[in-house]
C-alpha cells in the first residue's frame, strides 16, 4: 500500500511517499477479533508529527508511517466487532491502550502502561489502510451540515486533549477566567470553544494580530499579542490584579514563567505539551503560598471521547480546518505547520 513514511529522523526532507506492506486484513493476514481496518480518506497534522520527524526518545520501526489523526471508511472488521461494519464512515481516536490493565479497567485508558499514539508509537493514518482496536473508532455523527473528511480527520486528537485539560483536569466552571496560549493551533482553538461552552471568560494569545482577530470572531473575550505585550501584566490588569483562574499551556519553556505569573490564587495551570522545550524552573514557595495546582494532561479516556463525539453531533465543537493538501503535496502541509502559518488544522487528503 502507499503511505507517507520516514526511514530516518531529521528534517522534513526525510518525508517520502513509499510502498509499504499491507496491514492485517489483507490476503492471508487476518484481523484480530476486536480489530478494525480503516481506509483513511483524510488525515490531519499535529505538532506531534513534526516531533516524530525530528526524532523522539523511543525506538522507531522504519519505514515509519506518519499521522495520528484520521477519518475514513471501515474496510474490514474482526470476528467480535459489533459497533461498526464495513462501509461505515468513522473517525479515529489515535490514543491506543491495551484495554486490559488496571487503568483501562478503571476507565482511564490514557494512563495505560502500554498507551501509545498512532503515528508516534504505532503505524499512522497517512496510508491507504490503518488497523486499530474497535474502541478507537467512532461513527461520524450526522448533522445539519455534514462534516467533510478533513473536518472529521481534524477532530479527535486536539478536541480530546483540550476537553481533558479544560473539563476533567482544570474543572473550569462558569464565570472563571481562562488564559489560553497560542490560539492558532488546534488545541488552543478547541480549548477556547470548550471553555466558552462552560461559560468561562477567555483570554487568548498569539503573535499574529490576524489570528487574534479571528479568535474574537470565534468567541474569545480578550486577545493579547505575546510578541508585543507582557502577558502576565496584561492579564493582571484585565482581572483587576486577581489573575487567571486557569492557564492552558502546551508551549513549555518559553511561556512557563509567564503562565505562572498570570495565575491567580488557587489557580490551575494545565500543561499537555512542551513545544519550546521540556525543562522549566519552579519556585516552590510561590506554589504553596498561592495554593496553585500544576496539572499534567495527555489525550483522554474513552468516556471523554464519547462525550466530545456526542457534542459534535449536537452541533458543538466543530473543528476548524485551515487548509487541505493533496497527498502528493504532503510535505508542503508539514512545511506550513512548521512555519506556524495555520489557523486551525491542516489536513491531507489520502484518497478521494
Amino acid at each position: 500500500m502507499r503511505a507517507l513514511v520516514i526511514r530516518a529522523t531529521g528534517g522534513l526532507d526525510q518525508l517520502q511517499q513509499s510502498d509499504v506492506p499491507d496491514p492485517p486484513g489483507s490476503g492471508s493476514r487476518s484481523l484480530g477479533p476486536r480489530q478494525v481496518r480503516v481506509a483513511p480518506r483524510a488525515a490531519a497534522l499535529n505538532h506531534l508529527d513534526l516531533f516524530v520527524v525530528r526524532g523522539l526518545p523511543h525506538e522507531y520501526r522504519f519505514p515509519h508511517i506518519m499521522g495520528a489523526d484520521g477519518a475514513g471508511v471501515v474496510d474490514a472488521v474482526g470476528s467480535d466487532v459489533r459497533s461498526v461494519r464495513p462501509g461505515d464512515r468513522v473517525m479515529i481516536n489515535p490514543g491506543i491502550a491495551d484495554y486490559t490493565c488496571e487503568y483501562c479497567r478503571a476507565g482511564e485508558q490514557s494512563l495505560c502502561r502500554g498507551y501509545g499514539i498512532l503515528g508516534e508509537h504505532f503505524p499512522g493514518t497517512m496510508a491507504q489502510y490503518v488497523v486499530v482496536p474497535e474502541q478507537n473508532v467512532a461513527i461520524i455523527p450526522t448533522s445539519a451540515t455534514p462534516l467533510t473528511w478533513a473536518e472529521a480527520a481534524a477532530f479527535s486528537l486536539v478536541t480530546l486533549t483540550a476537553w481533558r485539560m479544560v473539563v476533567t483536569r482544570a474543572r473550569v466552571v462558569a464565570g472563571e477566567t481562562v488564559l489560553i496560549w497560542g490560539i492558532g493551533g488546534g488545541v488552543g482553538l478547541a480549548a477556547l470553544r470548550i471553555a466558552k461552552l462552560k461559560g468561562a471568560r477567555v483570554i487568548v494569545t498569539s503573535s499574529s494580530d490576524a489570528k487574534l482577530h479571528e479568535a474574537q470572531n470565534l468567541g474569545a473575550d480578550l486577545t493579547l499579542n505575546h510578541k508585543t505585550q507582557k502577558i502576565s501584566q496584561e492579564v493582571r490588569a484585565l482581572t483587576n490584579k486577581r489573575g487567571a483562574d486557569v492557564v492552558i499551556d502546551d508551549v513549555g519553556e518559553a511561556t512557563w514563567d509567564e503562565s505562572l505569573r498570570s495565575l491567580g490564587r488557587s489557580g490551575r495551570l494545565v500543561t499537555c505539551g512542551s513545544t519550546t522545550g521540556p525543562h522549566v524552573s519552579l519556585d516552590l514557595r510561590r506554589v504553596f503560598w498561592h495554593q496553585w495546582s500544576i496539572l499534567g494532561s495527555t489525550m483522554g479516556n474513552d468516556a471523554e471521547y464519547r462525550e466530545i463525539v456526542r457534542l459534535l453531533g449536537a452541533g458543538e465543537l466543530r473543528p476548524i480546518v485551515d487548509r487541505v493538501f493533496p497527498f502528493t503535496e504532503a510535505r508542503a502541509a508539514f512545511e506550513r505547520l512548521e512555519r506556524g502559518e495555520q489557523l486551525g488544522k491542516i489536513a491531507i487528503e489520502i484518497s478521494s
